[in-house]
């Protein structure tokens, strides 16, 4: 009978000990959550492309991260002027996303409009809001007339690198002269450069992909309307980039029309480099 006592205490004893823990354990207060800390993303500001040709908008617009679609009785060619562009250069618009610039052209008569236009960007966009026009979090009445609302503060621009070894003008004779095409850029580099660039590129990308094609479209149609408005090595980088169409088309299976729109644009630079 000792004995069962003593064990009977002792049941009681664990019995105690366990309840007073889960009940220590109960009563104490969870750690809060931390509350997510949303990522804070810097404005865009759209950059003037007015006057520029269709093929270079199209590039600033995409490296700035914006999407872009054409209205109006001009469609999109590359040879075609940029007259005007909605939201205004210089405007900050929120960055979720790919803000669409709406663009207006006037036809450049140098040109002809052959193939199919290209009147939105390839991949898709949003509809761009100036910074201010979003709805404004939660603010009382109150605080709204105390305080009047703060104006953003202006983003300093973008500043443009201009590379140690960019040529001075004059450095880069133009093949012909067209009338009504720009000047080719200094700060770019050279049309045959890119042309072999480009080959280097495809070489190292063999797998056809949405993204890929867009890159190689955008470097052919620079190339090719580069060689066309008169620019330097126009002819030698078209010869590199037909080559390239070649390697495309037995890597992808695409490019045979670009090809022959690069041979027919070659021809033109030879006889007129003649």
């Amino acid at each position: 009978m000792p004995r069962v006592g003593v064990i009977v205490c002792a049941i009681g004893l664990v019995t105690g000990t366990l309840a007073f823990a889960a009940s220590s354990t109960l009563s104490t207060p969870a750690a809060p959550a931390a509350a997510p800390v949303a990522a804070t993303l810097e404005p865009l500001v759209v950059p003037d492309v007015r006057k520029q040709a269709y093929v270079f908008a199209k590039g600033s617009l995409e490296q700035d991260g914006f999407a872009w679609r054409v209205e109006g009785s001009v469609p999109g060619f590359a040879a075609n002027i940029v007259v005007s562009q909605s939201p205004a250069p210089g405007t900050r618009v929120i960055a979720d996303g790919a803000p669409i610039i709406v663009l207006r052209l006037s036809r450049n008569g140098s040109y002809e409009q052959e193939g199919v236009p290209e009147n939105v960007s390839p991949y898709a966009g949003k509809r761009a809001r100036p910074v201010g026009s979003a709805q404004p979090k939660r603010k009382t009445a109150q605080a709204t007339a105390a305080t009047p609302a703060a104006k953003p503060a202006k983003a300093a621009p973008k500043a443009k690198t201009t590379p140690k070894s960019r040529p001075a003008a004059g450095t880069r004779p133009p093949a012909f002269k067209v009338a009504g095409a720009p000047a080719e850029p200094l700060d770019e580099i050279v049309l045959s450069s890119r042309a072999k660039q480009l080959a280097a590129w495809v070489e190292k990308h063999p797998h056809r992909t949405a993204a890929n094609v867009d890159h190689w479209l955008y470097q052919h149609t620079w190339i090719v309307t580069g060689a066309g408005f008169g620019w330097a090595d126009g002819a030698a980088a078209l010869r590199t980039l037909i080559a390239v169409d070649n390697r495309v088309q037995k890597l992808w299976g695409v490019g045979a029309q670009s090809e022959q729109v690069a041979r027919q644009t070659l021809a033109k630079v030879e006889e007129r480099s003649s």
